[in-house]
């Protein structure tokens, strides 16, 4: 079992998520993100798939901070828009649009559409230097809700719908969104190849 993780991220939210879930299940465990390490950048994601992004960010993390890093990438995934925004949903309608803008022009999109199924989908890379990169990846099935729903969460929780709960991601508390989300449900995974 490691004594130290690097979420490699500068992005708070996702960080803030990262560290609940992991420490939850490693009380022990000392977790960092980039934030700890003012010169380790954000590398460039020129991947084509998530897992390949999140490699990208894992191991340019590990090179710069010389410990254990974990990276993700996710993105949600539209059938009717064509599997958009997909992987560049933190860049779409342009990287400095706020969340509430892509989601207006995404329920714009989807105007009068029946097809609405939608997923969450995740990788996550774990590296360090000198060792074997390893990949997850995880999914959660949902819809575009009509209107924006709820105050947990960020990005596009609030008209991601879950058929099964009744509610968009946004409406859960964070406790249960861990439960049923893409991110909880791949840190599961990580969490079981740490301490098997």
């Amino acid at each position: 079992m490691i004594e130290r993780l690097v979420i490699a991220t500068h992005n708070r939210k996702k960080a803030g998520e990262m560290v609940t879930i992991l420490q939850t299940r490693f009380p022990g465990l000392q977790i960092q993100t980039l934030a700890d390490y003012p010169s380790a950048g954000e590398p460039e994601e020129t991947g084509t798939t998530y897992i390949a992004n999140a490699i990208i960010k894992a191991e340019a993390a590990a090179e710069a901070t010389d410990e254990w890093c974990l990276a993700d990438d996710a993105g949600l995934e539209i059938d009717a828009m064509d599997g958009a925004p997909g992987l560049y949903s933190k860049r779409f309608a342009g990287e400095d649009t706020p969340f509430t803008e892509k989601i207006r022009i995404i329920l714009e999109n989807l105007s009068g559409r029946e097809d609405r199924a939608a997923r969450f989908r995740c990788a996550v890379a774990f590296a360090k230097k000198g060792e074997p990169t390893v990949s997850f990846e995880a999914i959660c099935e949902g819809v575009i809700a009509d209107a924006p729903s709820g105050n947990g969460g960020f990005g596009y929780d609030p008209v991601f719908w879950l058929p099964e709960l009744g509610c968009t991601m946004a409406d859960l508390t964070a406790e249960q969104k861990h439960a049923v989300s893409h991110r909880g449900k791949i840190l599961k995974a990580f969490g079981d190849y740490l301490s098997p």
